[in-house]
């Protein structure tokens, strides 16, 4: 993400000092890993709390987004429940989970995707998603539909890796940088 950033000229620190992303003018939450053990990473620092009282622009990408929900079912993890919302597990036999790779996103409903074509190709790697919502600003298909992103007030989230995504993970990031 840190490369990313700076490709579009953007100085980014990655921290998980309290105080400086409470100063932060925008705060991307980035996930990799496994739920139970992100959210206790941030339980201990007392990150939970800090993030649930952002008031600037947040996104979060990939594990990050789904740590935005209520529960997961990787390991029956009670998350952040900034955005009311599930996160399943993919449960169909014919799929290769995770799933790696391209995918478009479609019904794009958000200011973070102005100027993103319908349809555009986005990196995704994750086994698990969030269930469509009145949240979900764009979706996806992976022998479900599900939300590709949330939204409610300031927190954003994205189940794609914007990094990896080309064009439209560039601009996406540019829109939310934006906000």
């Amino acid at each position: 993400m840190l490369f990313a950033l700076e490709r579009l000229g953007v100085a980014a620190e990655v921290t998980d000092d309290a105080t400086k992303i409470g100063q932060a003018d925008k705060v991307i939450f980035p996930g990799v890993g496994e739920a139970s053990s992100a959210m206790n990473y941030l339980k201990e620092r007392k990150l939970d709390e800090v993030i649930k009282s952002l008031k600037q622009p947040v996104l979060g990408v990939c594990l990050g987004m789904q740590l935005l929900c209520t529960r997961s079912e990787e390991n029956n993890t009670k998350c952040l429940g900034i955005i009311p919302v599930n996160v399943k597990r993919f449960n169909d036999p014919g799929l290769k989970i995770p799933q790696v790779g391209w995918n478009t996103i479609y019904d794009l409903k958000s200011g973070l995707f102005a100027e993103v074509v319908k349809n555009s190709y986005i990196y995704n790697v994750h086994s698990y998603y969030a269930e469509n919502s009145e949240y979900t600003i764009a979706k996806c298909n992976y022998g479900i539909e599900y939300a590709a992103a949330i939204r409610k007030d300031n927190f954003y989230g994205v189940q794609f890796h914007t990094e990896k995504s080309a064009e439209a993970g560039e601009k996406i990031l540019k829109n939310f940088l934006a906000l």
